[in-house]
């Protein structure tokens, strides 16, 4: 694969990067195969992997650990902190106190002595982002951290912690790791132009948008038994009648457009997040060793101006057919008492 720099940090990083939130309890529950996995992508140039402590809650750390066990300084090794481990107040967030914590337990749970890159899985309103930052820096300065990054931060707050990094000399976060697909393009409108701007790399997760961009759902055809749509019916968009049916009417028009072009539907799918100009490298999560073979190449894709045209007309640029594709909902949305007096 040819590799591409991540943001400011000087790092190479295939285009593919695989995601593990599938490996363990919440996906695959065989870890033989997890492994073979993480081995197959290794070997077929893969040298990303991102993966995050909330993720069958420490599981899949512990399956890349034992995967990269022999192959650690090939890999530039990427995990989160942030959502709640359990029911404790204590163990999520980002605060200083969590942090330290959080670092160590991935530190052991991925059996090595650091991590290429730290993230922060989500904003927390309740935590002056400077107190983040400041147990960033500590940890990049023990060498347990080499570069730190966000995922799904709001763009304001992106701006925001790039300021207060200048001002109170902390680290400066290099990455951002957000939801962009063909049918997600809501990060085109001021994400991605910022995260230019600023020079940081950007992971682009669920660019197959949960699966819709497989093909694999069809319109008159139940969700195959083993889909996100039917193990994680909760969390998946397949049960909302009128996202649903627009999906369904946008996978089949984008189906044709692929053939037209002589590629897969997938390779259609993660060509288009690659060819973006700000975005680094695409987040792939699959769950089985053919799933991960149907989205090797893909890095190769180079869509033409037509098809990235045809791909604009069926879904404007800036615009989410389902509004649940941002993956972050600001708490003053949900929370009355944040709106009120």
């Amino acid at each position: 694969m040819n590799h591409r720099t991540l943001g400011r940090t000087g790092i190479q990083v295939s285009p593919l990067c695989l995601g593990t939130m599938m490996l363990g309890a919440w996906g695959n529950s065989d870890p033989d195969e997890c492994v073979r996995i993480v081995g197959t992508a290794l070997d077929a140039g893969i040298n990303m992997i991102d993966t995050a402590d909330v993720y069958a809650f420490g599981e899949s750390e512990e399956i890349v650990g034992r995967a990269i066990r022999r192959r650690r300084d090939e890999v530039v090794l990427a995990t989160k902190f942030n959502s709640p481990m359990d029911d404790s107040p204590g163990r999520r967030g980002n605060s200083r106190r969590w942090i330290m914590r959080a670092a160590e337990d991935s530190l052991r749970r991925l059996g090595t002595d650091w991590i290429d890159l730290y993230q922060v899985h989500r904003p927390d309103p309740l935590t002056d982002i400077d107190e983040t930052l400041g147990a960033l820096s500590d940890l990049v300065r023990q060498g347990k951290v080499r570069a730190i990054g966000t995922s799904s931060f709001p763009v304001e707050e992106i701006v925001e912690a790039q300021w207060v990094a200048e001002r109170r000399h902390r680290e400066r976060f290099t990455t951002e790791q957000l939801s962009y697909s063909i049918l997600a393009r809501h990060a085109e409108a001021a994400v991605l132009p910022v995260a230019e701007r600023h020079n940081l790399g950007v992971l682009a997760w669920s660019p197959l948008n949960g699966g819709w961009l497989t093909g694999k759902y069809r319109p008159g055809t139940p969700p195959p038994a083993d889909s996100r749509a039917t193990r994680n019916a909760d969390h998946f968009d397949f049960r909302a009648e009128e996202v649903r049916a627009r999906k369904l009417y946008l996978t089949g028009r984008l189906a044709a457009l692929a053939a037209e072009a002589g590629i897969s539907m997938i390779h259609l799918a993660l060509g288009f997040v690659l060819s973006h100009r700000a975005v680094t490298a695409a987040v792939i999560g699959p769950r089985t060793l053919e799933q991960l073979t149907g989205q090797l190449g893909a890095d190769a894709v180079r869509l033409s101006p037509d098809v990235l045209d045809a791909i604009d007309e069926l879904v404007p640029p800036g615009t989410n057919v389902s509004p649940d594709d941002v993956g972050h909902v600001p708490p003053a949305l949900t929370d009355p008492a944040l709106r009120r007096r």
